[in-house]
């Protein structure tokens, strides 16, 4: 199985040798440096996995897990450590973590534990729990969302609308499609319900920033990713 990982490691030569490992058992992997770079990323781009340093300067892996456990992202988190000791792994699992592996790092014993981890959220209907369409984020598992970290205070319907969208962003969803996805194949309406929510979705939306969701007009909306 093939995984897009994310890695953070602030040891240079350990982060290049994990991505070349990585690379020759067909994954892909992301490496930065810090945590600023990786809640960045993890707000722009999907992973299948992240891989995360538990030493790292400034903010560290535990505070990081946390921010993202703390905005509802479900990933896989296998951490590395150089500590070996059982409280901080406690400590770790605790937060959120699902795997640990101790430094040095064995190339075979990394890949299996991942594949383990991806098998594992597969088996119990958890792997695509969040959908991330720029600084949005979108977990369809706790009915919630957030922008930039913050969490949005959407009604029902404005949580479906967005969902939709996110899943589709960067797509151009006409108001008939989304009429179907949001209240049914079998509602009717004669009204401007679409666009009355998308207005309502915005104002909450700009609250963190632009308005990312674009018009095309007489066909219907696309969320910018």
């Amino acid at each position: 199985m093939s995984l897009q990982i994310l890695l953070v490691e602030d040891d240079r030569q350990l982060q290049r040798q994990i991505v070349r490992q990585m690379a020759e058992f067909g994954h892909e992997v992301e490496a930065v440096g810090d945590a600023a770079a990786a809640l960045v990323l993890v707000s722009r781009q999907a992973f299948d996995v992240l891989v995360l340093d538990w030493m790292l300067p400034g903010m560290d892996g535990i505070a990081v897990l946390r921010e993202l456990r703390g905005r509802g992202m479900d990933m896989p988190v296998l951490m590395l450590t150089a500590l070996g000791h059982t409280l901080d792994k406690v400590e770790g699992l605790e937060a959120g973590a699902d795997d640990y592996v101790v430094k040095p790092v064995d190339p075979l014993e990394l890949n299996a534990r991942l594949q383990a981890l991806l098998r594992a959220r597969k088996a119990t209907g958890k792997a695509a729990d969040t959908i991330a369409a720029g600084d949005i984020v979108v977990s369809p598992s706790r009915m919630a969302a957030w922008r930039a970290g913050q969490p949005l205070g959407l009604s029902h319907t404005e949580f479906k609308l967005l969902l939709e969208l996110a899943r589709d962003a960067g797509t151009v969803l006409t108001r008939p499609m989304l009429i179907e996805r949001v209240w049914g194949r079998d509602f009717v309406t004669t009204t401007n319900i679409v666009d009355a929510h998308i207005r309502q979705l915005r104002l909450k939306l700009g609250q963190h920033g632009d308005d990312p969701i674009g018009t095309v007009r007489g066909i219907g909306y696309v969320l910018q990713a």
